[in-house]
């Protein structure tokens, strides 16, 4: 049966039998992370009430991101990066399962969630890089970008999955039964990546270094405007205007006056919004710069009509559409950094998107919180929306200085 006939171009990358079980297996996964996050983020709201408690937990979860990316990256092009995954994603069941277990006996304290929220971020800083590199030894250059737009659309409808039974799970049996939720579903990821039949990459040689590797990532995000300018707008964009994880909960509560079944909603409908963009993009089947910089553009947009809001229905419905423009950028800067990389650059390229969209969180988390502290939400989502409106913009001009004709261009 040839799968990448049920919907033409949109689902070509699942005629690949390990995709078909990467798939699946982070289909459960994913959903599960998103159930965690609600919980965690939710719980340390319940026990501290404070904003920057809420951007400290983001703080900690990405602080080993920024230190750490970059050397998972260099170390995923030396090993078996199958190898490499089931290793972080049975920590990350390890992190689960004891936050269950302190939350189920009514023990837990914010500084436990900071300490295992450390842990989580060690792990997925070493993961990410080796999940991206593998997706492409999987599928190959032709798939890559159908591929990437189709996990960005597993991420993301994991996004409305996991945050709406998050929201119920913690509203009707509390956050440690989302958290065991959590732990067993890295059982059915482990057990798909076993059974993949993927052959591991001859290794890089020895005596190049893990700082050496580091290096060379740096000169290829520095050695072409396109690359450039593909980096830079996901590091500020990321940094400065997507710090949905600690906006939405205080959106809920605070500017909405609403509990943790409506924080569940509006993250989910953000979801649904962001499912609809990597459908497109998966249909594109192309790495495209003006899909990339368009989508900051309408990011930074869609934000600044969401400041005033105070409407349940309006927020929902500019949050869908936030959704969309955030999957063009996000998803359009994996393809254009993965397919512009030789291949002995996959996993750093990987790594490279990683540390832009992650890297600035720590920093961006607290300054949500804080925008939130001294001017509400409003504030805190009109300062983004500046943010990524200028971003685009300069993305844009530096372009067409290479090229006045020609913002958009197409991966080697």
């Amino acid at each position: 049966m040839r799968l990448g006939r049920l919907g033409g171009r949109t689902f070509a990358s699942l005629r690949h039998r390990d995709y078909r079980l990467y798939f699946a297996g982070n289909a459960v996964s994913f959903i599960g992370v998103w159930m965690q996050q609600i919980a965690a983020y939710w719980l340390v709201l319940d026990l501290t009430d404070s904003p920057v408690a809420v951007g400290m937990l983001a703080l900690v979860q990405t602080v080993p991101v920024t230190v750490l990316s970059l050397v998972g990256g260099a170390v995923a092009d030396r090993v078996d990066v199958r190898r490499m995954l089931i290793a972080c994603e049975t920590l990350l069941a390890l992190v689960a399962a004891a936050m269950a277990a302190l939350a189920l006996s009514g023990s837990i304290t914010v500084w436990q969630l900071y300490c295992l929220g450390f842990a989580q971020g060690v792990a997925i800083a070493l993961s990410a890089p080796a999940r991206h590199a593998l997706v492409f030894r999987i599928v190959g250059r032709p798939d890559l970008p159908n591929a990437v737009a189709l996990s960005s659309g597993l991420g993301t409808t994991a996004r409305v999955v996991g945050p709406a039974l998050g929201g119920l799970v913690v509203a009707a049996a509390g956050p440690g039964i989302a958290f065991g939720l959590n732990a067993a579903s890295y059982g059915v990821s482990i057990g798909a990546m076993l059974a993949m039949h993927v052959r591991p990459r001859p290794s890089a040689p020895a005596s190049n270094s893990i700082l050496a590797g580091i290096g060379e990532t740096f000169r290829f995000a520095f050695g072409s405007r396109r690359v450039t300018v593909a980096f830079l707008t996901v590091l500020l964009v990321s940094t400065f205007a997507f710090n949905f994880d600690v906006l939405l909960p205080l959106l809920a509560r605070r500017t909405l006056d609403e509990g943790a079944e409506v924080f569940g909603l509006v993250a989910a409908v953000f979801g649904a919004g962001a499912l609809c963009g990597s459908l497109i993009l998966a249909t594109t089947g192309r790495a495209r710069m003006a899909l990339l910089l368009g989508g900051a553009g309408g990011f930074g947009t869609f934000q600044l009509l969401l400041a005033p809001q105070t409407s349940l229905v309006v927020v929902c419905a500019l949050l869908f559409g936030a959704g969309v423009f955030y999957i063009l950028w996000g998803a359009s800067t994996l393809a254009v950094l993965q397919l512009a990389a030789p291949e002995h650059l996959r996993a750093r390229a990987a790594s490279l998107y990683f540390f832009g969209f992650m890297g600035g969180a720590p920093l961006g988390g607290l300054i949500a919180g804080s925008l939130v502290s001294l001017g509400g939400t409003r504030l805190a989502f009109a300062s983004a929306g500046v943010v990524a409106l200028t971003v685009a913009a300069a993305g844009v001009l530096a372009l067409l200085r290479t090229s006045p004709r020609r913002v958009e261009a197409h991966a080697p």
